[in-house]
């Protein structure tokens, strides 16, 4: 399979296999890609792999103009969700059923490569508009309509909030040659949310396979390499890749929690189901209802995570830190970041609103309902909780000690503004603690850190282009909603920021970029901003925005 007549003057190009071969034909591809003086500046590897563990995963690389994505499902399926306008199709000897969604993906002048097929195969292909062509691949000719992928045109952005969302946001923006301005209200990275001593990775169980549980299974396989990429967690990373044990509540919770492991038959590096004897022998306390060991969870401190990804930027960022009371406003198709002076700060065709609840004080985000919960962390001396092997929850968390302190929490207060560390708060943890443990004697002095999560109604993140609340007549679909131009957000990340960070971010720059992106179509779908309006759209029932306020908070 010779590509390079192919590939050559392009500025990307999409593959789409059907069959993953354990890497050898992307490695084989990948090779004379690097061999090839003329080859497109980006490539893009697409595969349908096994099903053992599904969903779509993202494997970042090493070289950050090459794209390896893994489709773990079935072949049918995995067609159906993948949002990607494939250049080339390998397609392995599947039955006709594949024809069809390989024709909605494809494109004209879409390449074929198929070898061994049957006649009705062969058939279905001719009929969907692949075109047979002597000594090389088939070819797609079909006549019907499709939209095209939009090119970001200028590679300049601005992005508000430098936490784990807008330093992702930075990183991936800035690997795929952008370059980016960071606004942050205080004098450096992570100081709001994002500034816990420690935040814990981990995956997400359901019976159902939910979208939480998808989403957050594929952003912690995707973190889990990103972040090796940055050097690594307890290296470039200050953390312990130690393993997480989350213990069962109570008798029918773990019986539940059996059914899940029973159904799923989840691969014991991700997750694995311990009874009682075998939980409570590696605790070294009890646990009498069993637990779930993450082995390739643990702990980060996110304001290091912050750090790495800001420091992998390069010279791509210019970082505007202490830059607070500021207004947001679009003139002449730029955003401008704009100080308490009148002076212009920044500005750029594309603004990454990445600060929270922050967000709402720019007029165009203020109908986003995002909510500000309450977390206030506990900080235990070492010699308080006994030495952990790996990082404890159930209701709560509690971390081995790193630095003399055990992070402990944390609580989760509605309608709570309050800042200061309070003894009720304390109390909260220390009890929870206490029934992690099966220790009633454990007490400590008041001594933590209080943050404010940034949550939305269904508890899932907000990333994408932000809609227009503009009155403009009714909508079926989240496509059919207008978008603000070169506005788009990153928020609502509320306990699970730290792994969804680097994903959320990854979907974003796909989006911007026109490229393939790295999640099922349905799960994306589920993050779009736009999914609170649409309910009201459809009722032609949107309500306009409200003036600015000040915008800096991260």
């Amino acid at each position: 399979m010779n590509l390079a007549p192919h590939w050559r003057g392009r500025e990307r190009f999409v593959i789409l296999d059907s069959a993953w071969d354990n890497g050898e034909r992307y490695r084989a591809i990948l090779a004379a890609w690097r061999a090839d003086e003329q080859r497109p500046r980006r490539l893009h590897y697409i595969a349908i792999a096994d099903p053992a563990l599904p969903g779509f995963r993202r494997i970042p690389q090493p070289d950050d103009l090459v794209t390896l994505d893994l489709l773990h499902a079935a072949p049918e399926q995995a067609l159906a969700q993948l949002d990607a306008r494939p250049d080339a199709i390998v397609l392995h000897r599947h039955g006709a059923a594949m024809v069809r969604p390989l024709a909605k993906l494809a494109t004209p002048g879409t390449l074929l490569f198929a070898d061994g097929l049957s006649e009705e195969q062969g058939e279905a292909l001719a009929k969907a508009g692949f075109v047979p062509r002597a000594g090389g691949p088939s070819i797609f000719a079909s006549r019907k309509p499709f939209a095209p992928r939009s090119s970001p045109g200028e590679r300049r952005a601005i992005v508000v909030g430098a936490g784990l969302a807008g330093s992702a946001a930075c990183e991936r923006l800035c690997a795929r040659g952008w370059q980016v301005t960071l606004v942050e209200r205080h004098a450096q990275p992570a100081m709001e949310a994002s500034g816990n001593l420690a935040g814990i990775f981990m995956p997400l169980l359901s019976k159902d396979d939910n979208i939480p549980t998808r989403l957050t299974r594929a952003a912690f396989l995707f973190a889990l390499d990103y972040w090796e990429k940055l050097g690594g967690i307890g290296r470039a990373i200050d953390g312990d890749q130690c393993g997480v044990m989350q213990l069962a509540r109570d008798a029918g919770h773990a019986q539940v929690q059996r059914g899940i492991a029973q159904l799923w038959g989840y691969p014991a590096e991700f997750a694995r189901w311990l009874e009682a004897g075998e939980a409570s022998s590696m605790l070294g306390s009890p646990a009498p209802d069993g637990a779930w060991l993450f082995r390739n969870g643990g702990w980060a401190r996110p304001g290091s995570v912050c750090a790495a990804m800001l420091a992998a930027c390069g010279d791509s960022l210019t970082a505007l830190f202490g830059a607070g009371g500021i207004r947001i406003e679009r003139c002449d198709g730029q955003w401008r970041v704009i100080d308490a002076a009148g002076a212009v700060l920044a500005q750029a065709p594309v603004l990454v609103l990445a600060n929270g609840i922050g967000a709402t004080a720019v007029s165009e985000a203020s109908a986003l309902p995002l909510a500000s919960v309450r977390g206030q962390v506990s900080h235990l001396d070492e010699s308080t909780a006994p030495a952990l092997p790996f990082v404890l929850c159930r209701e709560a968390y509690l971390t081995p000690a790193s630095h003399g302190i055990h992070s402990a929490g944390a609580t989760y207060d509605l309608n709570d503004s309050d800042p200061q560390v309070r003894q009720s708060s304390h109390d909260e943890n220390l009890a929870k603690v206490r029934s992690l443990l099966g220790d009633e004697n454990i007490e400590a002095p008041l001594r933590g850190r209080t943050g404010f999560r940034c949550v939305g109604p269904d508890r899932l993140p907000l990333v994408g282009a932000l809609a227009d609340a503009t009155p403009t007549g009714r909508a079926e679909r989240l496509r059919d909603l207008p978008r603000h131009p070169g506005l788009y957000g990153l928020l609502g990340y509320a306990s699970r920021g730290l792994i969804w960070a680097p994903l959320a971010a990854e979907l974003l720059a796909a989006q911007l970029e026109g490229e393939p992106i790295p999640l099922e179509r349905s799960l994306a779908e589920a993050l779009d901003p736009a999914r609170f309006m649409l309910g009201r759209a459809r009722k032609h029932d949107i309500v306009a925005s409200s003036p600015s306020r000040d915008a800096a908070n991260e």
